[in-house]
């Protein structure tokens, strides 16, 4: 490593740390308003609800900064009795996150290290594969489906259980998947769950589960009594429109997430993250305006890409992969045309950008850019 004779201490980083590259999030407004001197900026990179929090989560998030000078409540007592109700859970099934991100962490920290694996789909979320190596664990990589087959890049359960083995301490699940916007079904997602061993966890990662519209759709969280290797995680950022506030959490059998809990740091979840998860929970008509405006925009999106003879992967989440040819020059151009997407080069899908549904201007502002950007 680059300077190490002279920063001794980079030589005692543990190796799976030393192997990482950061975690790439979408460019932020800010920043693109900086180096392009833009002030008309959309941005479609992050798959954030374009309605942001319902009017309920805005009063409690309010009325919570009234107690900024306190530490938050540590077990979230309110919220976790306002989870466990609505899933038909025992409180001490829950799991409490800074976003569901910190449960992923969380699961690769209680089962994962060196001499242990994880299993996960290529084209799958990026962060099982950083926190499952910051631990030191092999991380086994499945091949996806065919891009020319159902569910495009999807997960492969035959090749995600050939994968696993004895030592497999966490398969690493996204239903959908994100940046793909595939999903497993019942009988697929059911026979996972039978093919791994019992001492092996199942990480079934739901952050868009309140968009998906399909029969065929398992909710993950129905589940648990029968799957105590069962780890469901799900987040306030996505429906919810809660993402710059970080709530999220994970569902599982009580016995899992004591463990979790035993290395979840404390206060992990701050206050105002706590009350307004809380009031958005109340609010199931402001979720359903965001669903169903994300239902229009795929349409939308669908329609104008067809249009412009570009192809795109069926999504039931609330963005869509987009064939573009050289995926980071488009993501550059559009850039220019103040529009923020996602170039998918580090999910090895270098011709293709993602797109989050966005407001009706927004997607139509995206379209008209495109078209453009691919023309010129």
């Amino acid at each position: 490593m680059s300077n190490s004779g002279n920063r001794p201490f980079l030589q005692r980083a543990a190796p799976g740390v030393l192997s990482l590259a950061p975690y790439e999030p979408g460019k932020p407004v800010s920043e693109l308003a900086r180096e392009y001197g833009l002030s008309d900026i959309i941005k479609l990179a992050s798959n954030e609800s374009p309605l942001g929090p319902g009017p309920t989560a805005r009063r409690y998030a309010r009325a919570a900064c009234d107690e900024l000078g306190r530490y938050p409540d540590g077990s979230a007592f309110e919220l976790r009795e306002a989870l466990a109700e609505r899933h038909g859970v025992d409180p001490a099934a829950i799991t409490l996150g800074n976003g569901s991100n910190d449960i992923l962490d969380l699961v690769a920290r209680v089962f994962l290290g060196p001499g242990r694996n994880a299993v996960v789909s290529r084209h799958a979320f990026a962060i099982y594969a950083l926190v499952s190596r910051a631990v030191g664990a092999e991380c086994r990589v499945a091949a996806a489906r065919p891009a020319d087959g159902v569910q495009p890049f999807g997960h492969d359960v035959d090749g995600m259980l050939e994968r696993v083995d004895a030592d497999t301490g966490v398969v690493f699940v996204a239903n959908p998947n994100n940046p793909t916007g595939t999903r497993i079904d019942e009988g697929e997602l059911r026979r996972l769950l039978d093919g791994v061993p019992p001492q092996t966890v199942v990480l079934l990662d739901e952050a868009y589960f309140e968009y998906v519209d399909d029969t065929a759709y398992p909710d993950g969280s129905t589940w648990l009594a029968h799957h105590p290797n069962l780890v469901v995680t799900r987040t306030f950022s996505k429906a919810h429109g809660l993402a710059a506030l970080r709530a999220g959490y994970g569902l599982s059998d009580p016995a899992l997430a004591d463990l979790l809990n035993r290395v979840r740091q404390p206060f992990n979840m701050n206050h105002v993250a706590q009350t307004a998860a809380l009031g958005s929970l109340q609010d199931d008509a402001h979720v359903a305006r965001a669903v169903g405006l994300n239902r229009a925009g795929l349409e939308q999106l669908g329609r104008g890409l067809d249009t412009l003879g570009v192809r795109w992967i069926p999504s039931v989440a609330n963005f869509l992969c987009v064939e573009v040819g050289d995926g980071a020059r488009v993501y550059r151009a559009l850039l220019r045309e103040g529009v923020i997407v996602r170039p998918m080069g580090g999910y090895e899908l270098p011709g293709y950008v993602r797109v989050t549904t966005g407001l009706e201007h927004e997607n139509a502002r995206f379209l008209e850019a495109l078209g453009r950007v691919l023309q010129g």
